[in-house]
């Protein structure tokens, strides 16, 4: 708008600005006095950037794509649906039936998304939208999903305290990671694709062998189940989140 009209700057932009930005602080005197009523603005810039509206029901979770263009959101309405980050339009809306979208991830490559809904993962194209694959977990409720930063897998976590990991090139089953005590919340690939970390609602988390499926660490110290858990950069490291 600014661009096609600049001499409307002054007379309209200038006065909706916020008191205290530096725009109107340089440009006050610019105002132009016939503008006898003047609109009242907030003090300073919102930091919000964008708020995306248009689902029906709480949102569970979000993820940004590596090449940070889109955001995906699944929420309790049964959708998972894919917004432009720069502009905070809707892209489309994925329909999950049957149950709350708990939980979204995109590829390393930005041309997937996974999506955690009911007893099964679903693969999308981050693209079109299109379902690409849909990976059954003998009936139990999909908490978690997340894909290796190669994206040759991707991993999810399951209410039977089990976390499947899947070969995203045939999409058949490489391991089943046994060992939690209650119902995973969380799992995590390490940057270096090695490693696989979950947490689960029974207070710990463990370290898994991507490749073989072999258990290397069990993390204790948590009193409430947790919720989250994130590998650092150099895959040396990784927090854990917990009710407690």
């Amino acid at each position: 708008m600014i661009e096609n009209a600049p001499l409307q700057v002054y007379a309209s932009a200038l006065i909706f600005s916020p008191v205290s930005c530096l725009v109107r602080k340089m440009f006050e005197k610019e105002e132009p006095e016939w503008i006898r009523v003047k609109p009242i603005v907030e003090n300073a810039w919102s930091p919000c950037l964008q708020t995306l509206e248009g689902h029906r029901s709480p949102v569970r979770s979000v993820a940004f794509s590596a090449d940070s263009k889109l955001l995906a959101s699944g929420s309790g309405d049964k959708t998972v649906k894919i917004w432009d980050a720069a502009t905070g339009s809707l892209q489309r809306t994925l329909e999950c039936p049957g149950s709350h979208a708990f939980e979204v991830a995109f590829s390393p490559d930005s041309k997937l998304v996974a999506s955690g809904s009911g007893d099964k993962t679903k693969i999308w194209d981050a693209a079109t939208g299109t379902l690409q694959q849909t990976l059954k977990s003998h009936r139990s409720l999909v908490r978690s999903v997340a894909f290796s930063s190669d994206s040759k897998l991707v991993a999810s976590g399951l209410n039977n305290k089990t976390i499947k990991v899947w070969d995203t090139a045939t999409w058949s089953l490489q391991q089943t990671l046994e060992g939690h005590g209650n119902p995973v919340q969380s799992v995590a690939f390490s940057p270096d694709s090695k490693l696989v970390a979950s947490g689960s609602e029974g207070h710990t988390v463990k370290i898994w062998d991507a490749a073989t499926g072999s258990s290397q660490q069990t993390l204790e110290g948590h009193g409430d189940s947790v919720r989250s858990v994130a590998f650092s950069p150099d895959s040396k490291l990784v927090a854990s989140g917990s009710g407690d």
